[in-house]
């Protein structure tokens, strides 16, 4: 699914540079490579600030801490989406209310967030799912007009764009009170190890979760609020400086490989390609498909696995099913569309290293996996 050893090598002198002056250096905390990475991330996502932190779990917790909700005020998340999304609620004493989503796009349906909200709603978590954004006209217009947060869980759609009624065009994660990433080594824009980041337009939010980051401190050993202990390390940083300058390059082959499957795979039976938001520019974190049809997906996907291809699925369950959740009391079936995703959705790989050839072997193995 993800050949990080190729997609290095591209850029491996560079990234060894990186390291070794960061050794050098040896301000492994709090580096300069930290506040220069923030400044150019700031910039290439037009001019946001960005408040690193230690992963992307870490940022929407921070996110969340900044609003100062009252312990069990109600955070209304996707139904279809990664469990880090309602565990950073539930670990703040809030909780989560959870809505279906749209068939084509996989982001939440603003109609049920609309019909969700409460008195006691506080934010509502927009997740930008596979590399695309959820619809952002409505979503803002809905927290506005009922005086909630709006946070973007932007994870896998750093470098996608929407753009207005108004004409504006914005990027992910820059249109709420606060958007949030993770820079796993998956992601489109990956460290080598954990790291996250917060975004906001807002400078005094911007200062108040850089304190909230390390350990409620503006100043040295002097604590105004309970935070966290999350910061990027100074290594991190670096090497991130480094992958940021690829990000265009590597976000354009993703699309390339996107409208080569599209051609590819079109009029397969049983077969939906990824639908576009068609506001939403899609970086293509995944490519996502949906296999129609009780238990054909898991039989594409082992007919792949036969043949040497990779694919995964994202994701298998609800957060409304999972264990740890029974508590906030959700059953199954009040979730069609996410449960129903969660039997048919296959994601296939997008990596940029990935050759005209391997894509065309994919492609054709998909298609007598379809067939059969």
């Amino acid at each position: 699914m993800l050949d990080l050893p190729a997609e290095h090598a591209v850029y491996q002198a560079e990234l060894d540079a990186a390291w070794q002056a960061t050794v050098r250096e040896a301000a492994f905390i709090q580096g300069p490579a930290v506040g220069q990475f923030a400044a150019e991330l700031g910039a290439h996502l037009g001019g946001a600030h960005v408040v690193p932190c230690a992963n992307g779990t870490d940022a929407l917790t921070l996110a969340l801490l900044s609003l100062d909700l009252p312990p069990g005020t109600e955070v209304i998340v996707p139904a279809f989406t990664y469990v880090a999304t309602l565990e950073a609620a539930v670990l703040l004493g809030l909780r989560p209310v959870l809505v279906d989503v749209q068939p084509d796009t996989f982001n939440a349906d603003p109609a049920a967030v609309r019909a969700a909200l409460t008195p006691r709603t506080g934010a509502v978590v927009a997740v930008h799912l596979f590399g695309q954004c959820a619809d952002l006209e409505e979503l803002t217009a809905i927290c506005q007009a009922a005086g909630v947060a709006l946070i973007e869980d932007n994870a896998q759609a750093l470098g996608a764009t929407f753009t207005f009624a108004s004409g504006r065009v914005a990027h992910a994660g820059t249109v709420g009170e606060v958007g949030t990433t993770s820079f796993f080594p998956s992601k489109n824009l990956g460290c080598l190890g954990d790291g996250g980041a917060l975004f906001t337009r807002d400078a005094a939010r911007a200062a108040r979760l850089q304190q909230l980051a390390n350990h409620g401190q503006s100043q040295k050993y002097l604590h105004q609020r309970v935070g966290l202990n999350s910061r990027l390390d100074t290594l991190q940083a670096a090497l991130l400086r480094v992958k940021l300058r690829h990000l265009p390059a590597a976000q354009a082959a993703r699309q390339a490989l996107a409208a080569r499957y599209d051609a590819a795979l079109a009029g397969l039976p049983g077969l939906c390609m990824p639908v576009r938001e068609r506001r939403s520019s899609h970086v293509f974190h995944q490519y996502t498909v949906k296999i129609e049809g009780e238990g054909r997906r898991d039989a594409v996907q082992a007919h792949l696995q036969a043949h040497g291809i990779p694919s995964a699925v994202y994701y298998p369950l609800p957060v409304s099913t999972q264990p740890a959740y029974a508590s906030l009391g959700y059953r199954r079936g009040q979730f069609p569309v996410a449960e129903q995703l969660c039997r048919e959705v296959l994601s296939l790989p997008v990596q940029p290293m990935l050759s005209a050839a391997q894509q065309a072997y994919v492609a054709t193995v998909l298609g007598q996996a379809c067939a059969r």
